[in-house]
């Protein structure tokens, strides 16, 4: 009993932190119970002990926020993914090229995670944050995952042919996105590269001339990571006016294996 009393202790303490979504600053000895469903005696002896551990603050106004020790985890969870002094980078340099938005997702369970994120120097633009955990359903880089996670169908299996997705007003009618796989060593799946930024500005780039910029940074990526950039299932970046191929291919997938 002792044991089964103090994992359910864990999970109450557990659910005060997950009930903060990204629009909460605060919120109120009332606004937890509400949300966990835990009474205010119980929600204020676990927030005791979430203080004393530095993942919950509570403020003069009684108020509670997270603390700072939640930020620790997060960049720990960065680091031992493996991704935190590379990406960031890349996505720099997606932006800078862009100009538009740039994320780095992996699958959480049923959702996608944004693991890394640079945001468009515009003043309009697509607002993402890392650590925002989004659908795999809809966008682009939820139907990279699902696909390169080995879900069939003919979405998918287009998909996994052509090494990206591209997805219009979707999660938002107003925003649109492209993204690639990343593969690591083994070929192994990583995680989705994907540029983002208001609909009508990725439209009037095109996909077409956001793909070489994707692709060539997902390479790079894949060498970094140890893969194999010349090998089966890397996206590779060409000039598809150059190409005239023996078989009958659409020109889009010809730009993968130039």
């Amino acid at each position: 009993m002792a044991g089964a009393s103090g994992v359910a202790a864990v999970d109450r303490a557990l659910s005060i932190l997950d009930a903060f979504s990204d629009n909460d600053r605060k919120l109120t000895l009332a606004e937890l119970a509400k949300r966990t469903g835990l009474y205010k005696s119980t929600v204020i002896r676990l927030a005791k002990s979430l203080e004393k551990s530095r993942y919950l603050m509570r403020s003069d106004d009684g108020t509670y926020r997270l603390g700072s020790k939640v930020l620790s985890l997060g960049a720990l969870y960065q680091k031992h993914f493996g991704t935190a002094d590379i990406v960031p980078q890349t996505l720099r340099e997606i932006v800078d090229e862009l100009q538009e938005g740039a994320s780095f997702y992996v699958r959480d369970e049923a959702q996608r995670l944004c693991l890394h994120r640079i945001e468009s120097p515009r003043a309009v633009r697509d607002w993402i944050h890392v650590g925002d955990r989004l659908p795999l359903t809809v966008g682009a880089a939820g139907h990279v995952i699902l696909a390169f996670s080995g879900l069939n169908g003919e979405r998918y299996d287009q998909i996994r042919k052509s090494m990206y997705a591209a997805s219009f007003g979707e999660r938002d009618p107003e925003t649109a996105a492209v993204a690639c796989p990343v593969l690591g060593a083994e070929q192994k799946f990583i995680g989705a590269l994907s540029v983002s930024g208001p609909r009508y500005r990725i439209e009037a780039m095109g996909v077409q001339s956001i793909l070489p910029v994707l692709f060539r940074h997902a390479r790079n990526l894949c060498r970094v990571f140890g893969g194999d950039p010349r090998g089966e299932g890397v996206p590779r970046p060409g000039e598809r006016r150059a190409r005239r191929p023996l078989v009958v291919l659409s020109r889009r997938t010809m730009l993968y294996f130039s």
